[in-house]
Parts: C-alpha cells; sequence; structure tokens
C-alpha cells in the first residue's frame, strides 16, 4: 500500500496565542487513536516554533545556516503525519478529518504528498 505524507502548514503569527486547546487535543488524541488502530498511521508529530529551527541551504556548491524565526516566510510546517492508505482519496478523507477537529480561529492547510518508493 502507498505511504502518504501529511505536511501541516499554519501561520505561526495568526495562531491562537495560547497553542491548541484541550479540547482539541483531546480531539486530535482521539482521530489519533483511531488512525493507528485502522492500520493508517504510521507516524505524527507536531514541530517547534520555527524561531527554534535552522535552515541549511545550498546553492551553487555552497552551504549556508539560517537560524529561525523566518520571517520572509508566511507559512511554516508545524507538524506532519505520515499514513499508510489504500490510495489516495483514503488519504485525503483522513486528512479532512484531522483538519476538521481545529476550531474556528484556526487556519491549517495540509500539503498532502505519496512517498515514492525504491
Amino acid at each position: 500500500m502507498p505511504r502518504y505524507l501529511s505536511l501541516v502548514r499554519i501561520d505561526e503569527n495568526n495562531a491562537p496565542a495560547g497553542g491548541p486547546s484541550a479540547e482539541l487535543m483531546q480531539r486530535m488524541g482521539e482521530l489519533i487513536e483511531e488512525m493507528t488502530k485502522a492500520g493508517v498511521l504510521l507516524d505524527t508529530a507536531g514541530l517547534t516554533p520555527s524561531a527554534q529551527g535552522t535552515r541549511v541551504h545550498y546553492e551553487g556548491g555552497q552551504l549556508s545556516l539560517t537560524d529561525g524565526p523566518f520571517t520572509e516566510t508566511k507559512e511554516v510546517i508545524g507538524g506532519y503525519a505520515l499514513m499508510q492508505c489504500k490510495d489516495k482519496a483514503e488519504a485525503v478523507e483522513w486528512t479532512k478529518r484531522f483538519l476538521k477537529v481545529h476550531e474556528a480561529e484556526w487556519t491549517v492547510t495540509c500539503e498532502l504528498r505519496e512517498v515514492m518508493e525504491g
């Protein structure tokens, strides 16, 4: 079965100040448990704020490092989910369910990509 990576994109500047609510975390936990029991979810995690990150860039044979925050970037990857689904349609449905557990004040985009095998 193909694997799909869902990259969770958020705008750190417009995310709720207190972060995820307890209710959101509970709904997220329930969905994660359901996905795990269904054999779909292989791995998932949230990421630390971009202010704690470093970009490593390679261009023209040269490496450069930039410490966060990355002010020129509107959206950052706030987390990910690695799923194994029968097809892309199933991966899209799980991703929709993930997005729907969020409250209305959240703006979240998931970029869903199939993992290349071999």
